[in-house]
């Protein structure tokens, strides 16, 4: 008998291989589809992560860690901060922008997260606003107006004539390009008269180093989240002169708003929320918005950030949206005018 052609044999075994891939295909697809159709009603599964794009230690981060410890509770599921600092925040708010939208990862950030967009028009790589969903305003905060002692200055009035006497002998530190320091400080300089006398703003990486130069006489004031700047003044290392809230803080009962001290219309919070990457399931993000409701509204936690220098300002993600769009016209109004910029 003679031996069947090689061809023939392949032929022969092809269809089989190729039946055992398509079988393999179909059962891998299903096991896919399976994993991915989740109801929404059974989330959450698995561990959260909350991407906090700045370094441990400031206030984000300490609001962050606040909230995540509740929210785990509320939602019986581990949730974990994962601290990805660099470029401002555009490292992490990257990250989140390019991450499936299933609730498994979310994002805390301070109102620099829509101001970015305005200062690296050239390199930002996301959209602020259609790559993400905002799910939740959680809170905001006054800034405290703060000098070195050695200033001459109980007041911003007072600080502004100093300036204008001798620009040269000063300048201000904020803790980063864009932030709500930097922001308010350049309002600040326009409102009192002194933005046109060159007077430097120092750009640190975070609030840290920005505040200890300003300790130790290196700059001379900055305008700086609570959280980060009340140590400073509670040890005499730093005076606080004013802070930026509508009413004055029960932590720094004797220093006066900058409305006060006759800045009229001068009000600024740095601002906090939770977002989402775009097209976050509805179902998922109610139940995320539900759950910071009943967190910001909880008497313990609202006692626990007014003690950090925050206050709770929930909004849900319709009312977020709006505020975003306001205070980002604002911004845009101060950086179009003090001609910041970061490209």
């Amino acid at each position: 008998m003679q031996p069947r052609p090689l061809t023939q044999i392949r032929s022969r075994h092809i269809p089989v291989v190729r039946m055992g891939l398509f079988l393999l295909s179909v059962l891998t697809s299903a096991g896919v589809a399976k994993a991915d159709s989740t109801p929404d009603s059974a989330y959450p599964v698995r561990t959260i992560t909350i991407v906090v794009p700045h370094a441990p230690g400031g206030s984000v981060d300490g609001l962050a860690r606040v909230f995540a410890m509740k929210l785990g509770q509320e939602l019986k599921q581990t949730v974990v901060v994962d601290n990805r600092p660099g470029a401002s925040g555009l490292v992490g708010a990257g990250i989140v922008a390019r991450a499936a939208p299933d609730g498994y990862t979310l994002y805390i950030n301070a109102s620099i997260h829509n101001i970015n967009p305005m200062l690296y028009r050239k390199t930002i790589k996301f959209d602020a606003v259609r790559d993400f969903t905002a799910v939740s305003m959680l809170a905001q905060g006054a800034l405290i107006f703060s000098v070195n002692p050695q200033v001459p200055a109980n007041s911003p009035q007072a600080l502004a004539r100093a300036v204008k006497a001798n620009p040269k002998q000063y300048n201000f530190a904020t803790s980063g390009n864009g932030s709500a320091g930097h922001l308010a400080l350049s309002q600040f300089m326009y409102d009192s008269g002194i933005a046109d006398l060159q007077v430097p703003i120092a750009l640190y990486k975070g609030g840290g180093p920005a505040l200890t130069d300003v300790m130790s006489g290196q700059a001379q004031g900055m305008m700086d989240p609570m959280l980060s700047s009340l140590p400073g003044v509670k040890a005499g290392k730093l005076r606080a002169i004013a802070v930026t809230g509508r009413a004055r803080s029960p932590l720094l009962p004797d220093v006066p708003t900058m409305q006060e001290a006759g800045f009229k219309n001068f009000e600024f919070y740095s601002w906090y929320g939770l977002w989402a990457p775009a097209r976050l399931p509805d179902g998922i993000r109610k139940k995320l918005d539900s759950a910071s409701a009943r967190i910001m509204s909880s008497p313990d936690i609202k006692d626990r950030l007014n003690g950090l220098g925050f206050e709770s300002a929930y909004k849900d993600g319709g009312e977020f949206e709006k505020y975003i769009d306001s205070e980002t016209r604002r911004y845009r109004a101060i950086i179009d005018r003090a001609h910041i910029t970061a490209d």
